[in-house]
């Protein structure tokens, strides 16, 4: 269970997502012109592209009120995020909610501060791209992933927080 040392190093591991998410988006943006592409593999690239939307570019062209209301959401996720860190968690539910929460943040602070996130990596195959992606949306979606996982090995075990009532 979460406790008041180990709530510290989920808050750090959040706080690293995001300084690492940061750091990455800004080499690329001081670095690189807008649209450029380098191929470092046959199925990846490094790219410098803004996404205004949210995840595969959803709402990107809906006139400038998404980045309002996808900063709210991850806002309020954070918010919520951290209030979870703080409570008892199994280790496996807090490593999601820290990889969730640093990567809300990482995203969060670039529609504050840069109007759209920035992605620059792209992964393809004869042709077809996926999304470019980056740091803060590996570690959201590692965390909801790992989520799902536990949901699906331990529906039947409740927290020590259900035991108690």
């Amino acid at each position: 269970m979460n406790r008041p040392l180990h709530r510290a190093q989920w808050y750090a591991l959040a706080t690293g997502i995001f300084a690492a998410d940061q750091v990455a988006k800004t080499y690329i943006d001081m670095t690189t012109p807008l649209g450029w592409s380098r191929d470092v593999t046959p199925f990846f690239n490094l790219v410098h592209v803004l996404n205004p939307g949210a995840a595969f570019s959803f709402l990107a062209g809906a006139g400038g009120w998404q980045r309002w209301f996808f900063l709210a959401i991850a806002l309020a996720a954070s918010v919520w995020l951290a209030w979870m860190l703080y409570r008892p968690l199994r280790k496996l539910e807090a490593l999601s909610f820290s990889l969730i929460l640093g990567g809300a943040l990482g995203n969060g602070f670039d529609r504050a501060v840069r109007g759209q996130v920035i992605d620059y990596l792209d992964f393809h195959l004869r042709g077809w791209h996926w999304p470019a992606f980056n740091i803060a949306d590996m570690a959201i979606v590692g965390g909801a992933i790992a989520l799902v996982l536990l949901s699906l090995v331990s529906a039947e075990k409740p927290t020590a927080v259900e035991k108690s009532r």
